[in-house]
């Protein structure tokens, strides 16, 4: 049976997905994204010049990929065309190389302004949105009031946009200070942005992609944001607004569960968040700093400094679980090449017990258990061969694999694209 495999985050997001993509789509023929907004940040580095795309699927710069926005994913016409018209400057053709699917749906002005009044109405209780406008438009899509790219192509397209932007406009009126929230002007290039996406393909994409997977080509589904993430099993309700886990590609794409292959699951040597919500290994000391400036966690959607804390097994055990991860990714672990000492949360205390079970709360009053491992202290930036790595190293990547139970097939060493030891 022809599968498609699939690449996600199994922390909170941050994870160097688009990388991996690009590492990996030179065996596909297919990039798919299946969830989420332009809320993601994926960064590729290319001959050191850092490309990151928040819709557009990571597979864009590989010549022969098709790459697919999914119907579960949500575009704001601008964001998206600005990221292509950058993408354009750099010579690569685009148009033959990205289909967009008529069901995903649309973020309107007025979502955004929907997402900061919301936000800023909940003060100290914030979640931490990047305000794109991405909840509200799923919020719509689940209220069967959304609009989609396939009605982009009926001749009452704008009276359907217009019956929703005055329903947004009567929910902004029951904020304080709602006035302040004017679209006008976005609303002008919203529009400028859809007239000029209409070059691009709108399909049904679900027969589009079941068809390639009938004719075997190589196919990879492309996640955002993070497993921990998850608006069913994430750390609610710090979480998005869409199924971040492998069973999202079903709906997101339009397969069925027997057509999931291999399933990447990618997570940094240490951890990161970005926003709010609960992080049980955070440090707040010179240690979380280090880590945040060599790393450079710094968010490529925000700017926003990143959250940083060690490795947290019992978050990676749990994501690796709901996924059924077949293949581990280790991003970023020259970023641990100066410590003398790495520690990894092995089970949390709680409630006067411990436990190794990721908890309801995603964590918000446990004390981490931690077990301890000697640093490689050691630059491995250059290294291009597992057996080369550090011993220390490599007893890190051991006990990893031997609590998860899955192998770690490629570790990352550095930012460029060639910056990658392949396991096995």
């Amino acid at each position: 049976m022809n599968q498609i495999d699939v690449v996600l985050g199994l922390q909170w997001g941050d994870e160097g997905k688009g990388k991996v993509v690009d590492c990996l789509t030179p065996g596909y023929k297919v990039v798919a994204r299946f969830q989420g907004g332009p809320n993601a940040g994926h960064s590729i580095s290319i001959e050191g010049k850092s490309h990151v795309l928040h819709t557009v699927p990571s597979g864009i710069f590989r010549d022969g990929v098709l790459n697919i926005i999914g119907n579960g994913v949500v575009v704001d016409p601008v964001i998206l065309y600005d990221e292509i018209s950058k993408i354009e400057a750099l010579g690569g053709p685009i148009t033959d190389r990205l289909i967009i699917s008529k069901r995903a749906h649309l973020i309107l002005p007025t979502h955004r302004a929907l997402d900061a009044a919301s936000e800023a109405a909940k003060g100290k209780a914030k979640i931490g949105s990047t305000l794109k406008g991405i909840g509200p438009a799923y919020m719509d899509k689940t209220g069967r009031n959304g609009l989609r790219f396939g009605d982009l192509l009926l001749p009452e397209f704008e009276q359907k946009y217009l019956a929703l932007k005055n329903k947004h406009q009567q929910l902004l009126s029951h904020y304080k200070d709602f006035s302040m929230f004017n679209t006008d002007e976005y609303e002008q290039k919203w529009f400028e942005a859809v007239n000029k996406l209409r070059r691009f393909q709108f399909v049904d994409t679900e027969f589009l992609v079941n068809r390639k997977l009938d004719e075997g080509t190589p196919m990879l589904a492309e996640g955002a944001q993070g497993s921990l993430l998850d608006v069913e099993f994430g750390s609610y309700p710090f979480v998005t607004s869409s199924n971040t886990l492998a069973a999202g590609v079903c709906s997101g794409l339009g397969v069925a569960p027997s057509k999931i292959g291999k399933v990447y699951g990618i997570f940094k040597a240490y951890c990161t968040r970005v926003g709010s919500g609960p992080f049980p290994t955070e440090l707040f000391d010179e240690t979380g700093e280090t880590l945040r400036q060599i790393g450079k966690e710094f968010g490529a959607t925000t700017g926003r400094p990143r959250r940083c804390g060690w490795l947290d097994m019992v978050a990676l055990k749990y994501a690796v679980m709901m996924n059924g991860v077949t293949d581990l990714i280790m991003m970023k672990s020259d970023v641990m090449d100066g410590f003398d000492t790495i520690k990894v949360a092995t089970s949390y205390k709680m409630g006067g017990q411990t436990t190794t079970e990721y908890p309801y709360d995603g964590g918000t009053s446990v004390e981490p258990v931690y077990t301890e491992f000697k640093g490689w202290k050691k630059d491995i930036s250059g290294v291009r061969k597992y057996e080369d790595l550090p011993a220390e190293m490599k007893d890190y990547v051991a006990f990893i694999e031997k609590e998860t139970g899955c192998p770690i097939r490629i570790v990352s060493v550095g930012p460029d694209r060639d910056a990658i030891i392949f396991k096995d």
